[in-house]
């Protein structure tokens, strides 16, 4: 499994952008940064998107890129796979005709060019060649993680989240990690009034699972607290911790 970041960052500030992994050339774990760091081609090749919850940073890459599919001016889509309140809330707030255009019916309701299909936590469904479970996880807003497989090669990510137990309790074996930790340690009650981890909390998280995976990439750093966090998480000694990088690319077995 090839893993490309497009997005990595806690924040939007110049070289730090809002989450986005495509896995293979064709899927996409959030959608937070799309048409800056894929080509026109690149994005025709995308099939399908994983939507962990409705923030911004997750999902602002969907309608430019649906624009981009309509302007190639050839049949096109794109699956958004996510659960009913992430779907309501795309329909209500973003595709909605008035914000950007509804293109969940473009250009025609029969062949839109965004097709939503609604998930159900803890109900294993089939994207393509890859198996894929969400489960719930503990955010400001309704929020899953996913459980991704193809073949041999199992990817776990969590999404935004703070302290959460079913997550864990559903991971089973794993080739890699996308674990988020987005504040220092010192900023932990901020870090749990928001839905987020720390990297004291993340080796509390850890904890949880019976073997660790072979390699546990850290996502959504603040880049104000980069330069706490980082030390931090060096402190730990978690073997196969990485910090991930905007258009690294990655190979998972």
């Amino acid at each position: 499994m090839k893993l490309r970041v497009l997005g990595c960052s806690g924040a939007e500030l110049p070289g730090h952008n809002p989450s986005a992994f495509l896995l293979d050339d064709r899927l996409l774990l959030d959608a937070g940064t799309v048409g800056s760091m894929l080509s026109e081609q690149e994005q025709w090749q995308l099939d399908d998107i994983l939507i962990t919850h409705p923030h911004l940073d997750h999902i602002r890459g969907i309608p430019t890129l649906a624009d981009n599919l309509i302007m190639a001016g050839q049949p096109r889509q794109v699956r958004v796979h996510a659960t009913a309140a992430v779907i309501g809330a795309l329909r209500a707030h973003l595709l909605n005709g008035l914000i950007w255009p509804d293109f969940s019916t473009i250009p025609s309701a029969d062949a839109p060019v965004v097709r939503y299909h609604e998930i159900t936590p803890e109900i294993t469904f089939s994207v393509g060649e890859y198996r894929v479970t969400a489960c719930e996880v503990n955010h400001t807003v309704p929020a899953v993680g996913y459980r991704v497989s193809k073949g041999n090669c199992t990817l776990l990510y969590t999404g935004d989240t703070g302290p959460t137990d079913r997550f864990w309790q559903l991971a089973g074996a794993a080739s890699a990690l996308i674990v988020e930790v987005s504040f220092p340690s010192g900023q932990e009650e901020l870090a749990l009034l928001t839905g987020h981890l720390t990297p004291e909390l993340l080796k509390r998280e850890l904890a949880k699972l019976p073997v660790l995976p072979r390699r546990i990439f850290i996502t959504h750093l603040k880049p104000q607290y980069s330069e706490q966090i980082r030390p931090e998480l060096d402190a730990l000694k978690i073997p196969g911790i990485e910090l991930l990088q905007d258009g690294a690319v990655y190979q998972l077995a």
